[in-house]
């Protein structure tokens, strides 16, 4: 059975969740990357979209202008680029739960924990499914900054499969799956060597 969060989020739709378990969104989710970070955090801009409660998806997505926006693909870039200013992004715009490609460090993993926030991870090379999981685009700002940087605000059904790689304990994925693999380094060499 599918685990499915609908926007607006809160807490409790959340705290439960930890690393690894795998959620899909119904409602409302805004793209933003690089440019929208450092424009809320380092330029103290005021966010045209109001995520409070809600959702950002760390894409570039692929729009064509018909009658109307229409997605083509939107599959999600490295998370690990917003590290520098994705805490301060939380506070100031109360966004709940955050989606890209691969982990997030320990600055953001933190502050997901102090303000009960969760890293989400979007398989990559899913950009056309993702496509197909967005019913419309239902508002475009900041397009000065060009189509794959400006906050697209579009509605989803079951956008997914979403793996929680950061949970609001501060539990870490990416982290602790490291630190798995490094453990076990020393008895797989070992392995190799005997066989020579």
């Amino acid at each position: 059975m599918k685990n499915i969060i609908t926007t607006p989020v809160c807490n409790e739709d959340i705290t439960g969740l930890r690393t690894g378990d795998i959620i899909y969104l119904s409602g409302i989710l805004a793209t933003g990357r690089d440019d929208v970070h450092r424009r809320v955090v380092q330029e103290n801009m005021e966010c045209p979209f109001n995520f409070n409660g809600n959702v950002i998806f760390h894409a570039g997505p692929i729009v064509r202008k018909m009658r109307n926006y229409e997605i083509v693909s939107v599959g999600p870039t490295t998370s690990m680029r917003m590290e520098t200013w994705e805490a301060d992004f939380m506070v100031k715009t109360g966004v709940k739960i955050i989606i890209g490609k691969g982990g997030m460090g320990d600055k953001t993993t933190d502050a997901c924990h102090i303000n009960k926030v969760i890293h989400c991870v979007y398989p990559g090379g899913c950009a056309v499914l993702g496509a197909g999981q967005v019913e419309n685009i239902e508002n475009v700002f900041w397009q000065e900054l060009g189509m794959p940087e400006c906050i697209w605000v579009m509605k989803v059904r079951e956008f997914g499969p979403l793996i929680v790689s950061i949970d609001t304990e501060g539990n870490n994925l990416f982290r602790e799956n490291a630190a798995c693999y490094a453990s076990r380094k020393e008895e797989c060499i070992k392995k190799i060597f005997t066989c020579f």
